[in-house]
């Protein structure tokens, strides 16, 4: 029998990785704070589900939602001074409703801006504190689900997301005097991200800390600039002041290693 599973967030990422789950069969639940997004969230073959966490979870929330086996938590933190705190309490109320529920498995999609800049290699075994306040709010939460014994929770770091609509041409387009311009980026493809996922599910892979990122890292300049040229945009200016230079090159030992994936996008230069 198929598992169930929830997704909690279906936009830009949770959409589709919902279609791609109901192509596999399972039977899915999607989730968002937007009663217009119900509509299109059943027409792709998923039950759809109103859950808000301000940070309480809506007392209004169908419970239904949480009869799951596996619980997909795509919410990123929201922009705001208390962003730390309030992130916290919301995956709090959300952990009080999984300790409820017959969900057993969770998978987190966290963000590797839990990686301070090291002007060096970091990995999963990095364990560095974060230098950005949402960085600060995303490891907490990744800490608070992996501390809990009721279920097993697999967090995937993901890098900067790009594909689609998310164009990068766009990002720096015509923009001068730009900073760490021979910095390597650090992306990752929608389609690697889903396939990633998925690849967790199928093969169980449950109580993890993975890095989801391209293997491959241009610097910023030959990046941004390629993408522009490709986009017919106007092409960014970056200063050569080297001694300036602040990053940090993601890597993961998991992927490949221990998670059996094939990158679709090897390289952010594929995707132009």
């Amino acid at each position: 029998m198929r598992n169930k599973i929830s997704i909690l967030g279906c936009g830009w990422l949770g959409m589709p990785l919902g279609i791609e789950l109901v192509k596999l069969g399972f039977e899915v639940s999607g989730s968002t704070t937007d009663a217009d997004k119900l509509l299109e969230i059943e027409e792709n073959g998923m039950s759809p589900f109103f859950v808000s966490l301000t940070p309480s979870l809506n007392s209004n929330v169908d419970k239904a939602f949480f009869n799951a086996d596996i619980l997909i938590v795509n919410i990123p933190p929201k922009r705001r001074d208390d962003i730390i705190s309030f992130h916290y309490e919301q995956i709090k109320s959300l952990v009080d409703e999984i300790n409820k529920s017959t969900i057993k498995k969770v998978l987190f999609v966290s963000s590797t801006s839990v990686y301070p800049n090291t002007n060096g290699v970091v990995d999963e075994n990095t364990n560095l504190e974060p230098q950005k306040n949402s960085g600060i709010a995303l490891r907490s939460v990744e800490d608070l689900l992996l501390s809990q014994s009721f279920f097993e929770t697999t967090i995937i770091r993901f890098g900067g997301l790009i594909g689609y609509d998310r164009l990068p041409g766009r990002f720096l387009a015509g923009k001068k005097n730009l900073k760490n311009g021979d910095s390597p980026v650090n992306l990752i493809h929608r389609d690697d991200c889903i396939g990633l996922l998925l690849t967790v599910i199928k093969e169980d892979f449950w109580g993890k800390l993975i890095n989801g990122i391209m293997p491959e890292h241009p610097s910023r300049r030959e990046f941004y600039t390629k993408a522009s040229e490709m986009s017919h945009l106007p092409i960014p200016e970056f200063d050569n002041l080297r001694e300036e230079q602040e990053y940090k090159i993601i890597s993961s030992i998991v992927v490949g290693n221990d998670l059996s994936y094939d990158f679709k996008y090897t390289s952010p230069l594929l995707v132009l």
